[in-house]
């Protein structure tokens, strides 16, 4: 516990495992468990964080059950499985909320602190000896936030061992905790005993007022006072003389043994009938690729048949749309000025086309590559069997958009009145929209976040569009940029409409007698008169082949990695350590690395 950038989320995050890896970090120091190194000490551990992302369409049941599937050991029968997630439910108090879905800003759904109890449970499959959570009350209101620690404090008592990091909780809250570390400033103030925590600041002569918010107390007394530079200075020698005071009790316990931690109360083996759920369990074989693609494929289904929102609001862009541009273009005749109204409509179809998927894949694919990350933090899956099966769930409801706009446009447009190439407008359209989506997850890939991924999404869109045919003669293109043309997905769309439209068409001749007679001579002005349907699909294949394989090679070598502690073997690295005093074993070192963690490594 501690005030705002005390230090709580970078000593938790060393404790868990889960500094990011950097080149110009280093995480030196001692954290064991049980007295064993970390790395050696074979537990089993999950992190809570402070966000709580799920897919909005799936119910508690759902979620829960998944994960389960996911990973718990093969051999446990669909029985056990479901008792499993039975017993779960009840432990985290969700029996009432279990067949609601998620929800999200377009769905109604759970509450803040269903949501963080969910969260909770997705991290408790499995059966994990340490259970780490970050802020877990962070946006809450003060019933769901004591909601959520009574859940943390019960499975305490179920033989779980939890640490949290805690701003500044409700007294209520504060009786739940058995040990406390304040921090502040990166130093350790008290780490101990929560309950004896205002014995030792009262002998310092801080002594918490009667009926006073214990934990409000100790957040002032640890906090610096930025009102002026009088106030500021009076709290930061108070501060160093509570660090200091510390530093003094730890030496004395490290003589007579250490501090040592306050334990649960309550006592072991008070496991409440959840001996399902707390069980240990041996670490066994999860699901193998092939589970792991039908169980993600029936969850990305799930996630698009029901979202209704965007399926709506996809269906009524691209039905405007097609009304809009029908009526613009409505029963295009054969003169010469309507030989660029068909050529105008062809593009802007292209455009709107690859532009409505695109979009769309940006919006939604970033968010759900958090989601993604972290469950495979926890090696659920593959990113194979992941990639496989959203583009299996997504690709049938995606092509019905394109195939909308396409079955109005072109009837109500007067394009070449033949049934096989309408056919073919309508394929070429299609694949122009799973082309465009693949643009989307290769961008959503790279891009940190919704708003970089709107960004650079149309950003690289406009490119291609410049170098659409349209706009640019690919003849015309210097050769430096000649394989631009090659490589944007409006020209393969826009040329294959072209080819499929303009040959066999008749045109009027001008007032003069002359222009462009036939289809042909319009796609030698093109430069498409060596061109096919069949060539430019094929060419768009490769294109879309081509952003599904980045998508996944970048995925695959975006996989979380962490750093490493390193034993202190110098003067110079153990003195982060020494500063930050021994409180424990695992809490010591762990200071010792954040603080390292915070300086770039030496050379």
């Amino acid at each position: 516990m501690g005030p705002s950038g005390s230090g709580k989320t970078s000593l938790l995050t060393a404790l868990a495992g889960r500094v990011p890896a950097g080149s110009k970090m280093a995480l030196t120091g001692d954290l064991t468990v049980n007295g064993l190194p970390a790395a050696e000490a074979g537990h089993r551990q999950a992190f809570v964080q402070q966000e709580d992302l799920f897919y909005s369409m799936l119910s508690v049941q759902e979620t829960l059950s998944l994960a389960a599937e996911l990973r718990l050991p093969q051999q446990m029968s669909p029985e056990a499985r479901a008792h499993y997630v039975s017993q779960l439910v009840g432990v985290l108090g969700l029996a009432k909320a279990v067949d609601t879905r998620v929800g999200d800003e377009k769905t109604r759904g759970l509450s803040g602190g269903e949501k963080k109890r969910l969260s909770i449970g997705c991290e408790l499959v499995g059966s994990p000896s340490l259970i780490f959570c970050d802020e877990p009350t962070t946006g809450l209101d003060s019933f769901q936030a004591e909601k959520v620690m009574a859940t943390l404090s019960s499975l305490a008592r179920s033989g779980h061992t939890v640490v949290a990091s805690v701003h500044q909780p409700r007294s209520s809250i504060f009786a739940m905790f058995d040990d406390l570390v304040l921090l502040s400033e990166g130093q350790p103030v008290y780490s101990g005993p929560a309950d004896k925590a205002l014995a030792h600041f009262s002998q310092l002569g801080h002594v918490c007022p009667e009926h006073f918010n214990p934990a409000e107390f100790l957040a002032d007394l640890i906090s610096i006072d930025y009102a002026s530079p009088e106030a500021e200075a009076e709290s930061r020698l108070r501060l160093e003389r509570l660090v200091g005071a510390w530093r003094a009790v730890e030496a004395g316990a490290s003589v007579s043994g250490g501090t040592g931690g306050g334990g649960v109360r309550g006592g072991e083996g008070e496991q409440d009938g959840q001996e399902v759920v707390m069980r240990r369990a041996e670490l066994l074989p999860r699901a193998g690729p092939l589970r792991q693609l039908r169980l993600l494929l029936a969850r990305s289904w799930h996630q698009v048949v029901r979202d209704k929102a965007t399926n709506v609001a996809r269906a009524m862009s691209n039905l405007s749309s097609a009304l809009v541009f029908g009526a613009i273009f409505f029963r295009m005749k054969r003169g010469q000025s309507n030989i660029q109204d068909r050529m105008g409509l062809l593009q802007v179809a292209a455009i709107n086309t690859a532009m409505s998927s695109l979009v769309k894949t940006l919006n939604i694919f970033p968010r759900e590559r958090t989601i993604v990350a972290r469950e495979r933090a926890r090696q659920s899956y593959g990113i194979l069997p992941y990639l496989s099966a959203k583009l299996a769930a997504e690709l049938p409801v995606g092509a019905l958009f394109p195939l909308l706009f396409g079955a109005i446009v072109y009837p109500a447009c007067g394009l070449h009145p033949s049934l096989p190439r309408f056919a073919k407008f309508l394929g070429i359209l299609t694949l122009e929209s799973f082309t465009s989506q693949a643009l989307g997850l290769a961008v959503g890939s790279v891009a940190p976040t919704t708003e970089a991924a709107m960004a650079i999404g149309p950003a690289v869109m406009l490119v291609w569009i410049v170098f659409g045919g349209y706009y640019v003669n690919a003849d015309n293109v210097p050769a430096v940029f000649k394989w631009l043309p090659r490589a944007s997905l409006i020209k393969q769309s826009f040329e294959a409409l072209c080819v499929n439209e303009f040959p066999g068409l008749e045109f009027e001749a001008d007032a003069n007698g002359g222009g462009m007679r036939d289809g042909n001579q319009v796609l030698q002005w093109l430069s498409f008169d060596k061109s096919s349907v069949a060539a430019r699909c094929a060419s768009q294949a490769r294109i879309l082949l081509f952003y599904y394989w980045a998508t996944f090679c970048i995925l695959r070598a975006s996989q979380p990695r962490y750093l490493q502690v390193r034993p202190t073997t110098t003067t110079t690295t153990a003195e982060p350590e020494k500063a930050a005093g021994k409180s424990g074993p695992a809490a010591d070192g762990a200071a010792a690395a954040a603080a390292e963690a915070a300086q770039p490594a030496a050379a």
